[in-house]
C-alpha cells in the first residue's frame, strides 16, 4: 500500500485478531515486514479515539498490538539526498509546535537496508530543528527523559510517514508508541 496513514506493529500471535479490529476501522494491508500492517484511515485521530474508547471498555481487547503509530504527512524517497531533503522540509514544519519545549526526532527504518544510519539521521534533523527554534527566539532542547514531543519517522522501503506526538498522547493512547 502506497498511500498509508498509520504502522500498526502486531505482537506474535495476534495477526488475525489485529486484522479484524483495524480492518473495521480503515484500509488495511500486510507489509513485507512480519507482523506490521500499513492502514488508511480517513482520520487519524478517529483512529486514535476509537481505539482509546475500546481500550477503556475491555482493557484486554488490544492485547494484539504491540505499537500504532499514525503519521500526518508521508513522502516517497529513493536517495539519501532524496529521504535528508524531504525529512529536513518536513520536520521544519512542526518548529513552531517546538517553541521553547523538549524533544527529540525518532526514526524507525524498515527497508532501505544500508541506505542511511537512524541515528545520524535522527541527530542530523535534531541539530536542524534546534537551530530553527534558536532563530525563531525560543529555545528548544532535545532530550530523551520525558520529552514534551517526539517527532516520529516511520520508513517502510521507500516511503516515510511523520507526525509529531506529546507527552499527553502518549499517556491518553498506551498503544501510541515509540521504541
Amino acid at each position: 500500500m502506497r498511500n498509508w496513514n498509520a504502522v500498526a506493529v502486531i505482537h506474535e500471535g495476534g495477526f488475525n485478531e489485529a486484522l479484524r479490529v483495524l480492518g473495521r476501522m480503515g484500509y488495511v494491508a500486510r507489509s513485507r515486514f512480519y507482523n506490521v500492517l500499513l492502514m488508511k484511515v480517513a482520520s487519524v485521530r478517529e483512529l486514535l479515539e476509537a481505539l482509546g474508547r475500546r481500550l477503556a471498555e475491555d482493557p484486554g481487547s488490544l492485547a494484539f498490538l504491540s505499537r500504532l503509530l499514525p503519521v500526518e504527512m508521508t513522502f516517497g524517497f529513493s536517495t539519501l539526498e532524496e529521504f535528508e531533503g524531504k525529512a529536513k522540509e518536513s520536520v521544519l514544519a512542526f518548529a513552531p509546535e517546538l517553541k521553547g519545549k523538549s524533544f527529540h526526532v525518532r526514526i524507525h527504518r524498515r527497508g532501505s537496508k544500508g541506505m542511511f544510519s537512524s541515528p545520524e539521521e535522527e541527530r542530523l534533523l535534531d541539530q536542524l530543528l534546534l537551530g530553527e527554534l534558536e532563530r525563531m527566539g525560543a529555545p528548544g532542547r532535545v532530550s530523551f527523559e520525558d520529552p514534551d514531543a517526539i517527532i516520529v519517522i516511520e520508513t517502510i522501503e521507500n516511503r516515510a510517514g511523520l507526525a509529531l506526538w506529546g507527552r499527553e498522547d502518549f499517556i491518553r493512547y498506551p498503544f501510541l508508541r515509540v521504541e
